[in-house]
């Protein structure tokens, strides 16, 4: 066992090696450009006021209050001397060290040590994750990553403090994963009351910490720029691609591009609680299979955005996660290349389509090996006690309960 867990240590090192020099030596896409005038605003109007203040020549500022924290110390360490370019690149790439060890730590528990140590090294090899955590940056790896702890913590480690803790961190740098956050609520409560009491606790802890001063100063502000973000209008992968090369009306696509977006929202709310009902135990899967949909069905086009089905795979399966990190990856790479910092070529968009039916297998099989799952036997009720739920004719027979 240790040393399968060091050869993943080994590998999650060298992946962070080589996307840290990445992040050194390339100049990377906008976003490194946007996220060091975030970083001059939030130092001018600090992370609470950012919210409302009108930034010419940048984009709406649509990240949670913990990654305004964040910026702000990458700032600080900037007047050290250290490239900023390289600062901001590397949360995200910290968390993949830290996200190929988790993967390794779920699959182990669920299948053979060598498919662990496959999947692990996996996640640190990733080209998806390498090209859009050292090349481009942005915090989508690091949501991700304590998603899948905040799994890992509650139905592995049995330590639902920690897990609230980790759920809340992952919403509070990306918005992204509260799609997973009802069913990892639901699996703490099926854990019984001490367990959900610890993981509401840890959870609200967090979120009053770091959410409640921007939701007292500016609620309007931060639902407008974070809660209700739909991300942009391009048309460049997945339902709205699909929508706009087979020519379905201008209505429809603008409307599942606004209002309707929420519908797939909720599918995929409704979609992993309904999986945890099930096979609570197999949490960490049913969070990565969540993810995967949301990408699935998301109607935003970024290249970025492809990180959240990239970990996620491997939890499902090794062939999963390598399919789709390889097919992937070369989208992101080419993507990434030419003149723009961001280019979707058509050899791009046909890499995007094909990957986009890649992610789709995912899911199915996803799904599938969730469901296949054997399900966790009835907990037994302490020694000498007798089930709550004893049956009328033991009680008539006057078996008591102690």
């Amino acid at each position: 066992m240790s040393r399968a867990r060091a050869v993943v240590i080994v590998a999650a090192a060298a992946g962070l090696i080589t996307r840290m020099l990445i992040a050194a030596n390339m100049p990377g896409p906008a976003d490194v450009r946007i996220f060091h005038g975030f970083a001059k605003a939030i130092v001018r109007y600090g992370p609470i006021r950012i919210y409302e203040q009108p930034l010419p020549g940048l984009p709406v500022y649509n990240h949670p209050p913990l990654a305004g924290w964040m910026l702000l110390g990458l700032n600080e360490l900037s007047e050290l001397g250290i490239p900023f370019g390289a600062l901001i690149r590397s949360p995200a790439s910290i968390a993949d060290f830290f996200c190929a060890i988790v993967v390794f730590e779920i699959a182990r528990r669920r299948g053979s040590l060598g498919a662990a140590v496959a999947c692990g090294v996996g996640v640190a090899a990733s080209p998806v994750l390498i090209a859009t955590s050292g090349y481009h940056g942005n915090t989508d790896a690091v949501a991700i990553t304590f998603a899948l702890a905040a799994a890992h913590f509650l139905v592995d480690r049995k330590a639902p403090l920690a897990a609230g803790v980790a759920a809340a961190l992952s919403i509070s740098v990306k918005f992204i994963p509260v799609v997973v956050i009802p069913a990892l609520l639901l699996v703490a409560l099926r854990a019984g009351r001490p367990a959900f009491v610890r993981f509401t606790a840890g959870f609200a802890a967090l979120i009053a910490l770091v959410w409640g001063p921007v939701l007292l100063t500016v609620p309007q502000n931060l639902k407008e720029n974070v809660l209700e973000y739909a991300g942009g209008g391009y048309r460049l992968w997945g339902l709205v691609r699909f929508a706009d090369l087979f020519g379905l009306p201008e209505s429809f696509i603008t409307y599942i591009e606004g209002d309707g977006h929420f519908l797939f929202v909720l599918a995929c709310v409704a979609s992993g609680v309904w999986l945890a009902r099930l096979r609570p135990a197999q949490l960490p899967a049913v969070v990565a299979v969540t993810m995967s949909l949301l990408l699935l069905l998301s109607t935003a086009s970024a290249l970025q955005y492809l990180t959240w089905a990239a970990a996620g795979l491997f939890v499902v399966g090794f062939w999963e996660g390598a399919a789709y990190s390889c097919l992937l990856g070369l989208t992101a790479v080419l993507g990434y290349q030419g003149r723009s910092a961001v280019h979707w070529s058509e050899t791009v968009l046909l890499l995007a389509e094909l990957g986009w039916v890649v992610l789709a297998a995912g899911v199915v099989c996803g799904v599938r090996k969730i469901l296949a799952a054997r399900p966790e036997p009835p907990a037994r009720p302490p020694a000498g006690r007798t089930p709550v739920a004893a049956s009328c004719a033991e009680r008539r027979t006057g078996c008591a309960v102690n």
